[in-house]
């Protein structure tokens, strides 16, 4: 189904690719700016292929069988039967943050991980709802968007380094020509990255909605979001999350980021946690349920 998520994802895309276009003119040819694609695009594919593996061995995850967890087979079960998409492989991870990550480059091949922290922290339904949402990202394919993303975002930014050096080493001298690299070298980057992170909130959101169609349960994910951002919060205040022993360039992965201290907005990957639980409130009113309540 096309919502207003997917256009404004469809939109955030047209927007990167205008500023390629723009720099690779600024640049005074296509010659730079292949190479930056052929560079960055290699990265990330390889990123991409190799994306399950990165993630599960950066959060520390272990697989485990259906023998070992029946609980929380019998819920990753549930919800694939009413996605309609093949079975990923389950994982624990060895962490206290309450939070679940999914990865993988495409259904058949991707995994979902629970923390230890979130299966001590909420109900079975609750855990049901944020499953669907981490497999409504597999399902929406949003680890291939990320990547595009990604890679068009990491083009600008080396093609703008490369103007950088390519100023600073025989560039030309006149002044409102420097004027302008320099204005160009500087914001294309830091709009690519806006841009990024845009696309990536628009992704959570729609994780959100396609998540609570799968599971009929939109009221189980705003409680749980309410959970697991008191959770994290209660940890980071306790010392025991911090950007030494979380890996931020995870942090994008999770259903809620555990080391967000209370910032959102252009430069955050998630949208604020208010504004996910009122949009899944006015989902739970267009669908019939009652009213929001902690479980």
């Amino acid at each position: 189904m096309f919502t207003m998520n997917n256009l404004k994802t469809l939109v955030l895309m047209g927007l990167l690719t205008g500023i390629i276009l723009f720099v690779g003119q600024a640049f005074g040819g296509t010659g730079g700016l292949i190479i930056a694609l052929v560079v960055v695009g290699i990265m990330n594919f390889v990123s991409y292929w190799f994306s399950d593996k990165i993630a599960l061995a950066a959060m520390r995850s272990h697989e485990v069988t259906a023998e070992e967890e029946p609980e929380l087979h019998a819920i990753v079960d549930r919800v694939v039967a009413s996605a309609g998409i093949p079975k990923p492989k389950v994982y624990i991870s060895d962490n206290p943050s309450p939070n679940a990550f999914a990865t993988g480059r495409n259904p058949e091949h991707a995994a979902i991980a629970v923390t230890t922290g979130i299966r001590n922290l909420l109900s079975p339904r609750e855990l049901e709802a944020v499953i669907g949402h981490e497999l409504a990202h597999v399902r929406n394919r949003d680890t291939l968007i990320s990547t595009v993303a990604g890679t068009m975002a990491g083009v600008i930014t080396f093609a703008a380094r490369m103007m950088m050096f390519a100023s600073l080493f025989g560039g030309r001298r006149d002044s409102g020509n420097a004027f302008a690299q320099l204005a160009l070298i500087l914001l294309a980057p830091i709009a690519a990255m806006l841009i990024q992170m845009a696309i990536s909130r628009s992704r959570e959101y729609q994780a959100d909605k396609t998540g609570s169609e799968i599971t009929r349960d939109p009221l189980a994910l705003a409680s749980a979001l309410a959970k697991l951002e008191g959770g994290n919060k209660q940890l980071k205040e306790a010392g025991v999350l911090n950007s030494t022993n979380e890996n931020p360039a995870m942090a994008h992965l999770f259903i809620v980021n555990p080391l967000s201290g209370g910032f959102s907005g252009l430069f955050s990957t998630h949208p604020p946690i208010s504004e996910r639980i009122e949009r899944l409130q006015a989902m739970a009113q267009d669908m019939g349920i009652g009213g929001y309540r902690t479980m």
